[in-house]
């Protein structure tokens, strides 16, 4: 089970610059739910990524206001880890609070920024664009 992203935010504070860090992330992934096989398609795949990443989401209406929940996986340990971080800054909004949320300015926050290569960023970005679009989607 994920640490609420607070508690990331406050471990990442604590950690050394460079393979801490990257080791904290792979914890963080191995900590993500188990992801159905049933949920491996193509429609929870997102695209722009590198890795393969599959993002499935629901929006919980039994929840005073409804909240979006999500799950997500990759083949790839390091992107598991930021699919934690972005699943721990979104799982469980409403889409109105999701719709604030800036993956790269918590990215900074925490000392990743400037350590994401290009194509990981992209993806960071895809997975972001994809929730926000769900959240909007499932909101309606």
């Amino acid at each position: 089970m994920l640490p609420p992203i607070e508690t990331i935010i406050d471990n990442f504070g604590i950690l050394d610059e460079g393979p801490d860090r990257y080791e904290y992330l792979i914890e963080l992934g191995r900590a993500l739910p188990e992801f159905p096989a049933e949920l491996l398609t193509e429609e929870n795949r997102v695209h722009g990524c590198e890795s393969q990443v599959w993002v499935d989401s629901h929006v919980d209406r039994s929840e005073a206001p409804p909240r979006l929940h999500l799950r997500g996986t990759s083949d790839s340990v390091i992107t598991k880890g930021l699919i934690a971080l972005v699943m721990a800054l979104h799982d469980g909004k409403t889409p109105q609070d999701i719709a604030k949320v800036d993956v790269f300015q918590v990215f900074k926050q925490i000392g990743l920024g400037a350590h994401l290569t290009s194509k990981r960023s992209n993806g960071v970005r895809a997975m972001a664009e994809r929730i926000h679009r769900d959240a909007i989607r499932l909101a309606a």
